[in-house]
Formats: C-alpha cells, sequence, structure tokens
C-alpha cells in the first residue's frame, strides 16, 4: 500500500537509484521508491555472453561491498590489474598497474544483469524503501513541506508528499524538467557497440583501451578467457555496423583493435546505443537533488558513468544520515559543493580525451604519443591518473575508501 508521505522520494530504480535506496535503508529514514519494471526475483542469473559489461572503479566495488552487494558479484567479475593504453598508427603507450598504486587492483568488470540482480536481492531485505514497482511518476508540484509527486501505480493514480525529492530517472529526467532545471546537450556524432569476444592470446587482467579516429575501443578482462569488446564507430556507420553479421563486425573489430591480443572470435550478443553528453545546470533545486545521469550523463570512455553516478548517491547518503531535515538548503548546498570538483574533473578528462585522442590530425601525432610516453615514465603523473581513474577524486564519500592511495 502506498504511503501518503514518505522522507525522500527516489524516482527512478536503476543501478543508482538503488544503490541510493540501499544505502538510505541503512541510516533508517524512510524512503519510497519508485521504479518503471515491476520487481524481479531475488536471485543472481548466469552470467552469460548475451549481457551488457560493466567496469566498476576500486572505489564502486568499495561501495557495493560496503552496501553488501559485492558478495553476490565477486565469481563473476573480471579483474583490472593493469591499464595499457594507446593510439592507433602513433608510437607513445601509457602502463598503469595496480601495484603502482599499492593496491590489488584498479577495477573489475561485471556482467551488468548480475550487478542488477545483485542489488535487487539485497533491495528485498531493506526494513525502511517502499518499492513502488511498476510504477511510474506523472508530475512534481511544490507543496509546503517539500513536493507533491503524482505516481500512476498498479493501473491507478495516487499522490505522494515528500520532503526530498532525487531524481535518478537517468539522461532524459522527468525530475529533472519538474523541478526547473535546464540540461546542455552535446551530440559526439558516435555510436557504441559492445559485446562479448572470445581471444587467442591471453594477457591477464589486464585491460587494454586504444583510440583511433573513429572514436576510442577497449578489451576488458572477464572470466573464463572471455573479453568485453567496447567499439565505438561514427554516427554514420551506426546503421551499417547494427545490421553486421558476426564475420562482418568481428573483421571491424579487429582492424580497430589490432593483434595485441590475437584473433577475436565468437562474438556475444551485440548492444548499441548513441553516444550524447547531457549535463544538468543545477545539482540541487528546493528540496530536489538529482544523481547518476539524471546529473549527468558523460561520453562513456574510460567507463566513469555509473561509477560517477555511484558516488553521487553514496555522497548523499552520507550527508542525510542523522539529519533532522533531508531536504534543508544547507544540506542541499553542501551535496553540490562536496560533488562539484569529482563531477568537473571526470566531465573534462572525458571530453578532452575524446577531442584530442580521436582528433584525425597529423600534426597532433608525435605530441600525443610524447604526452603518452611522459604520463607511462613519470611515477607520480601515472599514480595521479590511476588515483583518479580508481575513483578518489576531491572529497569522496567514507564507504568508497579503502587503504589504496
Amino acid at each position: 500500500m502506498m504511503p501518503d508521505s514518505v522522507e525522500i522520494l527516489i524516482v527512478g530504480g536503476g543501478l543508482v537509484g538503488t544503490s541510493l535506496a540501499l544505502a538510505l535503508d541503512a541510516t533508517g529514514i524512510d524512503v519510497a521508491l519508485v521504479e518503471a519494471a515491476p520487481p524481479r526475483a531475488p536471485s543472481l542469473p548466469a552470467a552469460e555472453d548475451n549481457d551488457r559489461n560493466l567496469v566498476l572503479a576500486r572505489a564502486s566495488v568499495n561501495a557495493l561491498r560496503a552496501l553488501g552487494v559485492w558478495p553476490h558479484l565477486a565469481a563473476m567479475a573480471g579483474t583490472i590489474r593493469r591499464l595499457e593504453v594507446s593510439r592507433a598508427g602513433e608510437f607513445g603507450r601509457f602502463r598503469v598497474a595496480a601495484a603502482d598504486a599499492g593496491v590489488d587492483a584498479l577495477g573489475r568488470v561485471v556482467p551488468g544483469r548480475v550487478l542488477a540482480a545483485a542489488l535487487e536481492a539485497r533491495l528485498h531485505e531493506c526494513r525502511h524503501v517502499q518499492r513502488l514497482a511498476p510504477a511510474r511518476l506523472l508530475s512534481l508540484a511544490p507543496v509546503a513541506t517539500g513536493w507533491r509527486a503524482v505516481v500512476l501505480a498498479d493501473g491507478a493514480e495516487c499522490t505522494l508528499d515528500a520532503r526530498l525529492v532525487v531524481g535518478a530517472d537517468g539522461s532524459h529526467s522527468l525530475v529533472r524538467a519538474q523541478i526547473g532545471i535546464a540540461a546542455r546537450k552535446h551530440d559526439y556524432a558516435q555510436s557504441l557497440f559492445v559485446c562479448t569476444v572470445g581471444c587467442g592470446r591471453e594477457v591477464p587482467d589486464c585491460a587494454f583501451e586504444r583510440f583511433t579516429d573513429a572514436g576510442p575501443v577497449a578489451l576488458l578482462p572477464l572470466p573464463h578467457g572471455r573479453r568485453g569488446l567496447v567499439l565505438t564507430v561514427t554516427a554514420d556507420q551506426h546503421e551499417a555496423v547494427a545490421v553486421m553479421d558476426d564475420a562482418a563486425f568481428v573483421a571491424l573489430a579487429q582492424q580497430r583493435c589490432g593483434w595485441k591480443l590475437g584473433a577475436l572470435t565468437r562474438p556475444g550478443k551485440r548492444f548499441a546505443h548513441r553516444i550524447q553528453r547531457v549535463l544538468a545546470d543545477a545539482l540541487t533545486a528546493p528540496r530536489a537533488v538529482l544523481v547518476g545521469n539524471a546529473a549527468q550523463t558523460v561520453h562513456p570512455i574510460g567507463a566513469q558513468g555509473f561509477n560517477l553516478g555511484l558516488r553521487d548517491a553514496l555522497t548523499l547518503a552520507e550527508l542525510l544520515d542523522g539529519a533532522p531535515d533531508p531536504g534543508a538548503g544547507a544540506l542541499l548546498g553542501a551535496y553540490a559543493a562536496r560533488r562539484r570538483p569529482d563531477r568537473d574533473g571526470v566531465v573534462a578528462f572525458s571530453h578532452g580525451l575524446i577531442a584530442l585522442g580521436c582528433l584525425a590530425q597529423p600534426v597532433l601525432s608525435p605530441l600525443r604519443s610524447l604526452a603518452l610516453l611522459a604520463l607511462d615514465r613519470m611515477p607520480p603523473l601515472r599514480h595521479a591518473v590511476a588515483r583518479h581513474g580508481m575513483g578518489f577524486r576531491g572529497l569522496p564519500p567514507a564507504a568508497v575508501l579503502d587503504a589504496g592511495p
């Protein structure tokens, strides 16, 4: 039964919204979670080739461990202990190892459905989260105590008052529009294709990222000798690549990836989407806050999107723990200030890498190579890049910290 009022209403039951609900449940705050999909059985699916793979920065692994989710994932996760970055046709190369940063792993790679199921299993254990699923937010209106939400659930409209509304409803966020926050969009004129592949040569626990004129490509370590392939193509190639048979797609991926890992074989199901950056003009409004893709949708290079959103969620939960008023202006101001360095850093990093790494300008070739060599041969710079890549930027929430850098 839907309550008439709640302290916090989270709109969006994806990976970030669910993670926030789990973190808030531990604080004892009463939360309602509106999600479009119906609840799933609290059991983990088997890892298979027909799945997207997500790169989890070290900070995210720590966060999922703190949320009690990681034990469900560990056996199905690939491990990144080394990263190698290069540019097609150029001599520069940047390499970083977990040992350089004094940790056992830079990050992990997990199937998306497995992560979603692990979060779902933990959500079934929550005592302070009221789930409305399947349900859809129709509108928000300000009231004296916060916001009044009109929600469609079980075929009927009902209202719910909340002292704080959290928009975790993705790039096309209705919450963002309803609370009056505009967003700036940038079309990268690129599309992303992801799948799993086999490789003729194994380099254990090493992730490879390669820049090309058409966009970046990556091969990510997975269990059982498989690799996660991330292939970026120009937007005008999207339809042609989408209809390729497996042989043609593998040939394209091989040409883009090179032969570092030998012949690519046995591609799994492909997933595709067009790449666009969406940045909200503000993270907060009166008694409302944005997290995850509703706040910022960044280029998937470096796999920073979910990791950044998870740090949004954990920072917000940390600030809300013990707060007498979850929608207080000072608290939301503190949230925006805490998130600014991390958000700005990731946005600038991802956009800059695409602008410079994939720009087809011959004059840049020696400069790019020298920059990669400088990073590779200067331990302090390499350490800083590793730290940021692992999700330790700005003032991270306590739940993501460990004994690493």
